[in-house]
């Protein structure tokens, strides 16, 4: 075999595996007469899709040539496939399926929950100026397991909204996920901190059998606060410290490139299940 048709044979670049996409990401895409349909192997269009996850390059410069071993797609038919998976919520599913495949390597001793800013450089929807990072930015929450493993986030909102938007919504939103996904939640601790402290929180946390976890916010009242708090466990929030540096290698997700929320949210469940997928590898080893 010549050098240039060895060459040809292997990606330029790859996010996971093979054989993990495969085993872990392949099994969700539909396929039928409405489903998925292409010359060029699945788990190579999903490779294409981690790429610029990963390196957050535009669409129209994806290195197809590289990342085709025989039938190469144009760049556009790459990207209709990623925007009718993601409307379809099929990444959304394949976390769920996979969460659901390995509950053991989640440690749900504790968990908490972190807002994140990201800078919208496109603008598009649910975005909004932020003052305190003096630019348009998207706002979501985010749920990691005691080891740093995000597990679920809330739908996004404009920037110019703080943590406690709408919070009753946005926190059943990221619970129901985990029900969803055969997750339980009864006694479950859960780490906010001070921006978090709302009682419309703590009850809807009650009512779900969770223990909110949440530093008292000194503006809030002159009063003595007499909420359980467990300030070595509060210790313990580092770790989704750890989740926001995970999340933000990816440079898809690090900056929001993408106008529409499907995208957006596409991306960091597939940035998810990157990180889980390379933590289950490191375990089977």
């Amino acid at each position: 075999m010549s050098a240039a048709k060895q060459k040809k044979s292997y990606p330029l670049y790859q996010v996971l595996s093979k054989d993990t996409i495969e085993l872990e990401i392949a099994p969700y895409i539909p396929i039928g007469k409405r489903g998925f349909k292409s010359k060029a192997p699945i788990c190579e269009i999903i490779n294409c899709i981690l790429y610029k996850l990963k390196t957050g390059i535009q669409w129209y410069l994806l290195p197809v040539l590289q990342l085709f071993s025989k039938e190469v797609l144009h760049y556009k038919t790459v990207f209709g496939y990623y925007r009718q998976w993601c409307k379809a919520g099929i990444w959304r599913a394949c976390w769920s399926g996979i969460l659901q495949n390995n509950k053991s390597m989640i440690d749900l001793s504790s968990a908490d929950v972190d807002g994140s800013h990201t800078p919208a450089l496109r603008g598009g929807e649910a975005v909004g100026y932020q003052g305190r990072k003096k630019r348009k930015t998207t706002n979501a929450l985010y749920l990691s397991d005691r080891n740093g493993l995000p597990l679920a986030m809330s739908i996004p909102v404009c920037g110019n909204h703080n943590d406690l938007f709408n919070i009753e919504k946005h926190f059943t939103e990221m619970t129901n996920f985990l029900q969803e996904s055969g997750i339980s939640l009864d006694g479950l601790f859960v780490n906010f901190d001070a921006g978090f402290d709302a009682e419309n929180l703590r009850l809807r946390a009650s009512e779900l059998g969770i223990i909110a976890n949440i530093a008292h916010n000194k503006r809030n009242s002159n009063t003595d606060n007499d909420h359980y708090f467990d300030h070595q466990l509060y210790k313990e929030r580092y770790a989704i410290e750890r989740t926001n540096a995970w999340l933000d290698s990816f440079r898809s997700v690090l900056n929001r490139f993408d106008t529409t929320i499907t995208s957006w949210i596409g991306f960091n469940y597939l940035a998810f299940i990157v990180i889980a997928c390379k933590k289950m590898m490191k375990k089977s080893r």
